[in-house]
């Protein structure tokens, strides 16, 4: 199985969202189309969104669009195309994720990685280390972990146990495709996380005719692996992709594709399929490099020492942080975690199933009608996820009401400026003025958010393709072209 990526493109793939059939608002077609770039009235507005909906080379694709004002006291439907029918979403369910998360646990909410130990007698203890689901855990926590076990005196590890059972259930979705779970966006969930249960390669031309050069983030990684590298660095008039697949038995990774001699390299990432092992042998090294010796390594599930008690820790950024990194850069693997966080702890069953649960409720209490949505995951990288354009602004409509409004809406990329956005709208009349995310599977794409016209009241929209067989660039630059149109609205008498 291989991972296909193409250049310039961004793939922590999550999703998007869009849409289907016949309009409801229709405008009559004395109105002329608005002239390109100028101002438009809001009785345009239909007729230019279907201009676009309609061009031919979309007849056979779904669009799900709905344009609301944002006013809580006087609302409207500016435009709707079969709002209230089911889209997959791609990513544009980390709206929903986000939303319950920071209902539910709140701004300030932190993922803690403990470990227990029995009381050190003459440097010697016996280690249980309990993780959480800390997305952001990466070899400098080991480190850290390491130091304050050697400031307590321990020298000697006799036994060293990485418990994974605060997660209850598979660490692969079973509706994820396989070609997404060899990729680092399609990483395993786990109570233990290091280094986004990937490893980070980067690709880097040669001299035309040579293989592409293999980078490994971190070098001792590459200690075990076998690379088939098919790869070759081409001329300026080649396409540009980078193919990496991974057996799923055995330690082999496979590179294929092209790049430009002299271009920019490109950084891919592959996910491991042992996050546990994974932890407990690069913990044993941060222990090891502190001076303090591990006899035994074992796994285990929420099997505690007895007598044991605190003597190191740390801490994830608090969930305002991790609400950026999850929309703003389409983390899928934060995404799930903070879904399973809702119930971690709670549960007796399946965590996955148990979130779901706890999310579906949430959002509930915000107002979100649950017979509008149907999830999943917590990421949209499932394709059984289905969510209507009327879900997503009902999110983000009571999201802006709510007394974390700037919260959440700082998790949004920002058109032109950050995150999966920043590339999009430059040098439009959207930069700065769109807060939405992003969403792309195969066939889907999708944004949803905000817009603050400079001529008009402030908007919420949904936007969703679905069943295309375009490219995720023509697709998106459709969805480009309404995003314009609603920010160009203007007052009119």
């Amino acid at each position: 199985m291989s991972i296909k990526l193409h250049k310039k493109f961004t793939f922590p793939i999550g999703g998007l969202l869009l849409v289907l059939g016949s309009i409801h608002l229709r405008p009559t077609a004395a109105f002329a189309q608005p002239a390109p770039g100028a101002p438009i009235c809001p009785a345009q507005l239909g007729a230019a969104i279907d201009a676009v909906a309609n061009r031919p080379q979309f007849r056979r694709s779904s669009w799900g669009i709905l344009v609301e004002t944002l006013s809580p006291t006087s609302s409207r439907t500016l435009y709707t195309r079969e709002g209230s029918r089911y889209f997959i979403p791609a990513s544009n369910a980390k709206l929903l994720t986000t939303a319950a998360a920071l209902e539910k646990l709140g701004p300030q909410f932190r993922i803690r990685t403990s470990v227990y130990g029995t009381p050190p007698s003459g440097g010697r203890v016996s280690l249980r280390v309990v993780g959480r689901g800390d997305p952001s855990l990466t070899d400098a926590q080991l480190a850290t972990l390491a130091q304050q076990l050697k400031s307590r005196g321990v020298t000697q590890v006799d036994r060293l146990i990485a418990d994974d059972g605060y997660f209850q259930g598979e660490p692969v979705h079973p509706n994820w495709e396989w070609e997404d779970v060899q990729a680092g966006y399609g990483a395993p969930v786990s109570s233990l996380i290091l280094n986004q249960n990937a490893i980070n390669l980067t690709l880097a031309p040669q001299n035309l005719g040579q293989p592409l050069r293999v980078i490994w983030e971190n070098p001792a990684e590459a200690a075990g692996w076998r690379i088939e590298n098919r790869s070759r660095t081409v001329g300026p008039d080649e396409e540009e992709f980078v193919d990496v697949g991974r057996d799923l038995s055995k330690p082999v990774l496979r590179v294929s594709g092209q790049l430009h001699a002299g271009s920019e390299p490109e950084p891919v990432a592959v996910a491991i399929t042992n996050p546990t092992e994974n932890f407990l042998g690069h913990f044993r090294q941060a222990l090891e490099a502190e001076g303090i010796a591990v006899a035994q390594t074992s796994v285990a599930r929420n099997s505690p020492i007895a007598g044991e008690a605190e003597l190191a820790a740390v801490e994830s950024p608090p969930l305002s942080e991790l609400l950026e990194e999850t929309n703003q850069e389409s983390n899928n693997l934060y995404a799930e975690i903070l879904l399973r966080s809702l119930a971690a702890g709670s549960a007796s069953g399946e965590t996955l199933a148990a979130g779901l649960k706890v999310l579906t409720a949430t959002l509930t209490r915000l107002g979100v009608n649950p017979e509008t949505y149907v999830p999943e995951d917590g990421s949209g990288l499932s394709r059984q996820n289905l969510v209507s354009p009327e879900a997503l602004v009902q999110t983000l409509r009571a999201m802006a009401s709510s007394p974390r409004a700037n919260i959440y809406r700082a998790s949004l990329p920002v058109a032109g400026v950050s995150g999966s956005l920043k590339n999009r709208f430059r040098d439009t009349a959207a930069q700065g003025i769109v807060l939405a995310k992003t969403g792309t599977v195969g066939g889907v794409s999708a944004l949803s958010g905000y817009v603050t016209p400079p001529n008009y009241q402030p908007l919420v929209f949904s936007i969703v393709v679905n069943q295309s067989n375009l490219p995720p660039r023509t697709q998106r630059q459709a969805i480009d072209d309404i995003v314009l149109l609603l920010a160009r609205l203007r007052n009119c008498s």
